[in-house]
């Protein structure tokens, strides 16, 4: 069996690893995170064709966090609403301080 082809990625998105070893599989939400969070459209498109969306879909949903703007652009890929997201209700429960 031919082994399981790497996603084509940007290699700025993945700046602080070591590139060749990153392990798709098994780092697969935090790669999904990452490429939402750093890649562009092109980078996210890839994501999706190498993870598939169900994947995307549930990693998304169940980040520890992500930013407020790739929060939106996450719910509009995999159109569900932000509430849905776990990062949004516990930004929901922690709100930030007052911008003085």
């Amino acid at each position: 069996m031919a082994a399981k082809e790497k996603p084509v990625l940007d290699k700025r998105i993945f700046w602080d690893v070591n590139f060749d070893n990153i392990d798709y599989d098994a780092k697969a939400n935090w790669v999904i995170v990452r490429v939402f969070e750093r890649g562009d459209v092109p980078d996210i498109r890839n994501c999706r064709r190498f993870y598939g969306d169900e994947k995307i879909r549930e990693a998304l949903l169940n980040a520890n966090s992500l930013m407020l703007h790739t929060i939106y652009l996450a719910s509009a890929v995999i159109e569900r609403p932000i509430e849905d997201f776990k990062c949004y209700k516990n930004r929901q429960l922690n709100p930030e301080l007052y911008p003085y």
